[in-house]
């Protein structure tokens, strides 16, 4: 049932308001004054707060105010006193809306359903967004995962650009999706680009857009990676499979700080962050020249290298326990414990396609095991990389 607190100095305004929203099944809490409501609101949850204007001592504005740096409830502003410089003053310091007294009954219902629908959609999206921070946490306790986690502190409030390396699997997407989250760029979108996955052909009008009609399919104007990134962070994931044509405009992009659209003639000023990451040796590939110097030099102010899960074994413990979870917990099965045995032998293993490859055996191992896993398990579920081993 949601939760509604009313503030106002008047007992017989919060009674008559407590009838009505308890007559639409609404849980009604009171606070006869500023004092009271604010530590109510500090130490409750409510969904949404009616709140008078003029009482004596903390007056509503204050309340607003104060309401506003304790937690993000939506705030109906209520005042019999009210002049339009009022409401605009209440709706701009964060008041959801502002309702002349005597409330008009309909209007006040409406309001506090559309209230309830933004505080639902607050909570919603702080659980996706505690899912999606989950999601891409950093996990180990090696010396190299402390040293990239130190460096991304360093480097993540700056805008210097970095270049990524290291094996497929090792994880440089997470880097850079934390250099990014934090950031003084975290507000504004982070564009993934996957270099290697786009045909050359294409891969200009996906990262600097087109112009209607500047090819056969191009049936209306579309704005690309970099103009959507704007503000933001653009990752462009195996740099090192552009095509030559596709690096010198990246190269003018990261120079000028404008792009153009293809079949366009137009400038487009672009404020982004270029984030890149190859598995590649680039320096091999400028020497058989199918990647250009200059643009490596631009990308690469910062170096951060990924090692393989192979150089970082002492974290397979805590990889395997952090992956059996997160399975476990999204399929609605309890966590399963893992036998020391198996994980003694899920460390013996090459992991040639690295953390990728080990979430990969986890997510199998948790879904197909009953009560724990084994070393059994292990040896039947893995076994056609345990061929492979050294």
């Amino acid at each position: 049932m949601p939760s509604i607190l009313i503030i106002d100095d008047e007992k017989s305004i919060r009674n008559t308001l407590r009838d009505i929203l308890e007559a639409e099944q609404y849980e009604i809490d009171e606070a006869e004054n500023g004092e009271i409501a604010i530590e109510k609101i500090r130490h409750n949850s409510y969904d949404v707060i009616l709140c008078d204007i003029k009482m004596p001592g903390i007056d509503g504005m204050e309340v607003l105010d104060k309401a506003g740096q304790i937690s993000e409830t939506p705030v109906i502003m209520i005042s019999g006193h009210g002049t339009i410089e009022t409401a605009v003053d209440a709706i701009k310091k964060g008041a959801y809306d502002y309702i002349a007294k005597p409330p008009d009954l309909n209007r006040m219902l409406i309001t506090i359903r559309n209230a309830l629908d933004k505080s639902t959609l607050m909570t919603e999206t702080k659980k996706l967004k505690k899912q999606v921070s989950g999601s891409w946490e950093m996990v180990g306790q090696s010396k190299a995962i402390e040293d990239i986690k130190e460096m991304i502190d360093r480097v993540a409030p700056t805008d210097a650009r970095v270049l990524i390396t290291g094996e497929n699997g090792t994880g440089k997407e997470l880097v850079a999706r934390w250099l990014h989250e934090k950031s003084k760029r975290a507000h504004a979108p982070f564009i993934e680009v996957n270099c290697a996955a786009i045909p050359s052909e294409l891969i200009e009008s996906q990262l600097f857009g087109h112009e209607k009609g500047s090819f056969t399919s191009a049936i209306k104007q579309r704005k690309g990676d970099f103009e959507q990134a704007h503000g933001g962070t653009i990752f462009l994931d195996e740099i090192g499979d552009m095509s030559l044509s596709a690096q010198a405009k990246v190269l003018r992009a990261l120079q000028e700080n404008k792009i153009t659209r293809v079949g366009g003639e137009k400038d487009i000023p672009v404020d982004v962050r270029v984030i890149t990451a190859t598995n590649k040796n680039l320096k091999e590939e400028i020497q058989k020249e199918r990647f250009r110097e200059d643009l490596y030099h631009r990308i690469s102010v910062i170096l951060i290298h990924v090692p393989s899960l192979r150089e970082r074994q002492d974290d397979i413990p805590l990889l395997a326990d952090y992956f059996i979870q997160q399975t476990c917990e999204r399929n609605g099965k309890s966590i399963l414990p893992i036998e020391e045995e198996a994980m003694a032998e899920l460390a013996q293993i090459p992991w040639t396609g690295n953390v990728r490859e080990l979430r990969n055996v986890i997510e199998r191992l948790a879904i197909l095991c009953d009560n724990r896993v084994t070393v059994e398990d292990v040896i039947r579920f893995a076994q056609p990389l345990m061929n492979g081993r050294k």
